[in-house]
């Protein structure tokens, strides 16, 4: 099977969250928050700009590709062996949001990323569930 026949897997993560879009959307974009939930990061909301999450296991490389404030958010994820891209989609729902986080690209060949990923997240959306009831 060559690369371009090659399975591509998605993580997918869905959740309601009793807050407006905006303050999902402050969580999702200002990178002291971001921090407190998911990574050190040096992450802007301008398409274009490059930047890593850090953790004590490493960093990963993005770049923003999308943003349409309070609705959608799409970066890529990693570099060299591993290109996904992470798109947040924000959804009002009643006095709330729904949000969908999706992390796609991962290959056939490449189990332990697509593993991690779908550990990870729900993990990271709980910390930011967290957040964003000290958010007051």
């Amino acid at each position: 099977m060559n690369e371009a026949s090659a399975e591509i897997h998605s993580v997918i993560v869905e959740r309601e969250f009793p807050h407006p879009p905006e303050k999902l959307w402050r969580a999702l974009t200002q990178p002291h928050l971001i921090a407190e939930w998911l990574m050190k990061n040096d992450f802007k909301p301008v398409v274009g700009h490059r930047f890593d999450f850090s953790a004590e296991w490493g960093a990963v490389s993005c770049e923003v590709l999308e943003i349409e404030p309070a609705r959608t958010l799409s970066y890529s994820w990693g570099d060299h062996e591993l290109k996904t891209v992470v798109t947040w989609t924000l959804t009002p729902a009643g006095a709330g949001t729904a949000l969908r986080m999706e992390q796609t690209g991962f290959r056939e060949n490449q189990p332990r990323y697509f593993q991690g990923a779908r550990a990870g997240w729900p993990r990271f959306l709980a910390a930011l569930e967290e957040l964003l009831a000290r958010m007051g």
